[in-house]
Formats: C-alpha cells, structure tokens, sequence
C-alpha cells in the first residue's frame, strides 16, 4: 500500500517503490514531487498539455532537487512508455484507451470522472481491459482539454434562461438546490445527464433560483418563494433537465443513497466505461 498520504488520487494508486508512474496533468508539480519523493525520479513521467505549466513546474522541482521525466503532452492522445501506475490529476468523461495501452498488465489507474466527485481505480486485465470500482471517498478535478484552453460557458443560453416563460412550467416538490454542493445528487446526475453547467442565484424578487444549461439547447429555472419548500420550474429545449434532476433526488429519498459510489467498473480495451449497482448501470 502507499505511504503517500494527503493527496487522495495518489493515495488510491496503492504505490510500491518499484512501480513506474505515470502522473497525468502536471500543473503546479505537486504530485510529481510527491511522487518523486516516493518513487525517485527516475520512476516518475508527468505531463500535461500545457507547455507552460511543465516548464514553471520544472523549475520548481528542480529547486527542490527533483528531475522527473516531464513531456508536453496530450493524456488523452497516444503516450510513450509503459506503466504500472496511471494517476491523474484531471478529470476525464471515460477513461482514454490510451492510458489502458500504455498501462501494464496488473497494473492500476486512477482518475476522477468529469462533471463529478468521483473516483475511479480499475486494475488491467488480461484481455487489454480494466476492472474496479468508484471509491466511496470523493474528488474532483478540472476537466482535460486538448486545445489552449475550456469551452466557453453558456452565457447566451443562460440569458434566454434567465427570464424566459420556458415551454413548460410545473411545480417540484422540492426547493431549488445547489446541485454543485450536493456531490452524491451532482455526480448522479453528471454520469445520466453529462455536460449541465449549473448555475445558482436569486430572481429579480431575491429568491432563491437555480439554471441548468446544456449545450444542446435544454435549460430549466426553478425559484423557491420565501416559506416554501417546493420549487416553481420553467424548462426549454430538447430536453427536461429538471425533470432529471428530481428523479434522482426521489430516488436518493427513497433509498437513502444513490448508486455511483461503489459502484462496480469495467472498461473495455477501447475505454468505453460502465458503471453498475444494484440494477442501475451507465456507460460514459
């Protein structure tokens, strides 16, 4: 097991000193000192698709005497090198066939699920897959990106949003939520639904209100009046995000829990990813 305490993804990697690491997303160069601290340079690769950010890591790994092997470099795309270990410090929508190349057999990866608070472990099978769990502990990441930087928020559906009658307006049975606080009900609904942004405010009478926005044009408002404890819900586009939404939030009523934390993993050789428990299941 590692000694590497207090920084979860790598903790989850389950590190022996004579594991080769490969530490996707370098930013700031604190996993990889980590890392190389444990490990030794010389069994430590990190990159990050930012040329910048592994050069003022390098410089700050060097001032502390650490000279991991470092590469500008898309994890999402092919990679050099074979590893036992895959730790990444950023999100991804599935785990990237790539990673799965590179990783040997028995070997462990670790990474959060964008849009989530999720861990993934899975260790590679014989059949160029992998196998294993999201961890009851929680995370969360940037996502990855391949270009100069993020898409661009939803500023111009949000507008629309903000104000709009919707095409349906009902009532739910719940007040409005912070979906990004609530990390069990986020992460459901970011594997069953991916890409909402979320926005949280106050209408133009100061209550409290809550946007879904999705790039395929669907959004929901729903505002709370004072002394209730249900939601007034406006929704457009193609689909009913909030609908979505309060399904999940029945069911977590219901059962007291929701099935994304430990769930089972598996992962094809090509990175198609499915989680399943308890009769629920998705694939990313």
């Amino acid at each position: 097991m590692s000694r590497i305490k207090g920084q979860g993804p790598l903790r989850h990697g389950q590190l022996h000193p004579a594991h080769e690491l490969l530490d996707v997303a370098t930013g700031s160069g604190y996993s990889a000192a980590l890392a190389c601290a444990y490990l030794g340079d010389h069994r430590v690769t990190t990159v990050d698709v930012d040329s910048y950010l592994i050069e003022a890591a390098a410089e700050r790994l060097d001032s502390v005497g650490y000279h991991p092997k470092m590469l500008t470099q898309d994890a999402t795309a092919a990679l050099p090198g074979e590893y036992d270990r895959i730790v990444s410090m950023v999100s991804v929508p599935n785990v990237p066939a790539s990673w799965l190349r590179v990783l040997r057999p028995g070997g462990r990866l670790v990474t959060t699920l964008a849009g989530t608070g999720l861990i993934l472990t899975a260790d590679k099978g014989d059949d160029g897959g992998a196998a294993g769990r999201i961890e009851w502990d929680r995370g969360a990441f940037m996502a990855t990106r391949t270009g100069d930087d993020y898409p661009p928020q939803l500023d111009d559906l949000f507008d629309q949003a903000r104000d709009e009658e919707g095409e349906e307006v009902t009532d739910s049975p719940y007040p409005v939520l912070n979906v990004m606080q609530a990390w069990e009900v986020w992460s459901m609904l970011s594997v069953t639904a991916p890409g909402i942004e979320h926005r949280t405010g106050t209408d133009n009478d100061g209550n409290p209100t809550g946007w879904m926005l999705h790039p395929d044009g669907s959004w929901a408002r729903a505002e709370t009046k004072p002394i209730s404890r249900t939601a007034t819900v406006h929704q457009g586009g193609p689909r009913r995000l909030y609908d979505i939404l309060d399904g999940i939030r029945w069911r977590w009523l219901q059962d007291g829990e929701l099935p994304v934390h430990g769930a089972k993993v598996t992962i094809t050789p090509e990175g198609e990813t499915t989680l399943a428990r308890g009769g629920w299941s998705v694939t990313l």
